[in-house]
């Protein structure tokens, strides 16, 4: 058999192969599921035609990049790689959901041959679309897939590439609906029913409709798809849930739900494995099509270690004097602006918001490493997690308030897929003042605690910006880097020279001695470092008895030495942070001295205890107790 070529019709022996191709298939579906008493059967009968036809005549000869999104359709991906040989097929039905295996229960890029893992629906459209914006700022010719189920395009995001997908052109995209007409609950028409096609017409997409279960239409589609020179087009293929299994294929017929989910018992399954279990000739003929026609081979997975160092050119830091006020998000751009300028693979996402979060420097000088991708933050998150597997390292821009709460589902699943997207925030805490409540981001920090693979820091001041900008750059993994709005005073050391100067080194959790104390010691963050710091200089002007030790504290994910000896050293602890009080530095530093049986004579820890209203920053701060007055009072207190 020779793989057909595009724009010609499939020849019989196409189809049979595809046929035994599938049948093989189905079957590992059922006994996945059947084994593991648990995942979702019905959609990945009814895709696995289309995908068999896609991995085996397509992406098994030029290893363009497919992105499966609706993730719990594993069983029918699996299956598909393990007939394609990238993956052991007997492993993945013996073990598949089971603990400790890699094939769990949606798509996971531990798995051979997956390029992104999916689950939450709706994340996985858009990493297609950056693969497929990649390419083509490569000048490649190459195609990127994405299949998508009908019930998955109600969701916001899926609608946000769509718009993305137009507005860059991606002419290079070619997408797939399962258009089953049923989903987890229900029809389609009983739970939403939403009118695709149109949809996707209105957003300008060349749409193909076609029968998904005959193969003749599937290759004709791709044939035409591969002609279409001016716009993304998505292949809506009508298909039937649970198609090619004799007892849930009715089910599927009459628009019914309950094969959506639902493993079957083994005496259900018995007369289908029957008739789907292969002969030897047809298990001879994928073999030989496994050893003589299959020219691209995925590589293993892998991924560098978090916090690993990543060829790139830091260049040079700038230094802010200290007759410069300037703010955080000014610093950020313009050493973006530099990184980008010696480092074409370094790109800047922002989310209708260059002139406030300060990407326009690279969008004013660097044009074509700047993405704008309107105000959808679900989208660009997730398009940025596809960037920066893609050869490129993202910063990803907007508020604090909305990447760190509307797109924080598309940063978890970046964090599950071990991504290396740098998240840059502006406006966060109450320094954003008169947006009021909306737009204060309070709860961001903690926001991404949980997760295990992103990293978040907060600067100092510009000057640590600058330089914590070009460490992220340079170091493998997802980091979240938050800043207020408003502009202050550049940090000094003793003699009046900017503290963190260009023989500043940072390192991830370094924490700084600012001013040096014996009473008591202040551990603060970002904005609230130079009020401290006037706190401490208003106080001891008065009280010559009392020594304040001043810490900057860069992250409340990791504490270094430098802060521990500090408290052992004073016995008493103040934090001071533009962050809720109760689940931001104060609280995360407690429980770390906790683990490390640091005692205290005495703490206290002032941040936001409720929601604002609108005011400026510094009515704000002072309302809070955060600006000098305030830290004032608080220290004489635990005095």
């Amino acid at each position: 058999m020779e793989i057909p070529k595009l724009n010609s019709p499939l020849e019989d022996h196409h189809t049979d192969f595809l046929k035994t191709f599938t049948k093989s298939c189905r079957k590992s579906i059922l006994e996945m599921v059947t084994n593991a008493q648990s995942g979702h059967p019905g959609g990945s009968l009814s895709a696995v035609d289309y995908l068999a036809t896609l991995y085996a005549f397509i992406i098994g000869q030029t290893g363009e990049k497919a992105v499966v999104s609706g993730g719990h359709i594993s069983p029918a991906v699996y299956s598909i790689l393990g007939e394609m040989g990238y993956i052991n097929k007997e492993d993945a039905v013996k073990n598949f959901r089971k603990p400790n295996s890699i094939f769990e229960g949606h798509i996971t890029r531990h798995v051979r041959g997956v390029e992104y893992g999916t689950g939450p629906l709706g994340i996985g459209v858009s990493v297609a679309a950056a693969f497929a914006l990649a390419e083509k700022r490569r000048e490649s010719d190459k195609k990127t897939f994405f299949t998508v189920g009908d019930g998955e395009c109600q969701e916001g995001q899926v609608y946000e590439m769509m718009n993305f997908a137009k507005h860059y052109k991606l002419n290079n995209l070619i997408g797939f609906v399962d258009y089953n007409k049923v989903q987890l609950t229900a029809s389609l028409e009983e739970t939403q029913d939403i009118d695709i096609k149109s949809t996707f017409e209105g957003a300008h997409w060349h749409v193909i409709e076609i029968n998904a279960h005959d193969f003749q239409e599937i290759w004709k589609a791709l044939s035409e798809a591969y002609q279409i020179k001016d716009k993304p087009v998505i292949i809506i293929g009508h298909t039937i849930m649970g198609q090619g299994s004799e007892f849930m294929q009715p089910f599927g017929e009459k628009l019914k739900s309950d094969w959506h989910g639902k493993a079957p018992s083994p005496e259900e399954i018995q007369e289908d494995i029957k008739s789907l279990t292969l002969t030897k000739e047809e298990e001879a003929v994928l073999e030989n099509f496994r050893k003589t026609h299959i020219k691209w081979q995925p590589e293993e997975p892998k991924s560098p270690k978090l916090l690993d160092p990543i060829l790139l050119n830091t260049g040079d830091p700038i230094t802010y004097t200290t007759e410069e006020t300037t703010d955080c998000r000014t610093a950020y751009g313009k050493a973006l602006l530099d990184l980008a300028k010696r480092n074409p693979h370094v790109v800047a996402l922002t989310a209708d918001l260059k002139g406030s979060v300060m990407t326009k420097f690279v969008s004013e000088e660097l044009p074509e490493q700047y993405i704008e991708c309107g105000i959808a933050e679900q989208h660009m998150m997730s398009a940025a997690g596809g960037l920066s597997l893609d050869g490129f390292v993202p910063f990803a821009s907007t508020f604090g308030a909305f990447m760190t709460s509307r797109a924080k589902d598309q940063a978890r699943v970046n964090d599950i897929n071990n991504t290396n997207v740098k998240m840059v925030a502006s406006h966060c805490g109450v320094s954003v003042g008169e947006d009021g409540p909306t737009h204060q981001a309070i709860d961001d920090m903690s926001s991404f605690l949980g997760f295990y693979n992103t990293m978040v820091i907060e600067p100092a001041d510009p000057n640590q910006t600058d330089h914590i900008i070009r460490y992220v750059a340079s170091h493998y993994g997802n980091f979240y880097v938050r800043m207020g709005r408003h502009k202050f005073p550049v940090i000094t050391k003793e003699d009046g020279t900017p503290y963190y100067d260009k023989f500043y080194e940072y390192e991830y959790g370094k924490c700084d001695i600012i001013r040096e104390g014996e009473s008591i010691t202040i551990a603060a963050t970002g904005a609230a470092i130079p009020e401290a710091l006037a706190a401490r200089e208003t106080i001891m002007e008065r009280h010559p008895q009392i020594s304040i030790e001043i810490v900057a504290v860069s992250s409340i994910k990791k504490f270094d030495e430098t802060l521990l000896n500090s408290i052992k050293k004073t016995g008493k602890l103040l934090t001071v942070e533009d962050h809720n009080v109760n689940c931001g530095l104060g609280q995360q530093l407690l429980a770390h001295l906790q683990e490390q049986k640091i005692q205290l004579q005495k703490f206290g820890k002032i941040g936001i205890k409720e929601y604002q209203l609108s005011g400026t920053y510094k009515d704000l701060y002072e309302q809070n107790g955060l600006d000098k007055e305030g830290i004032k009072a608080k220290v004489l207190e635990m005095i």
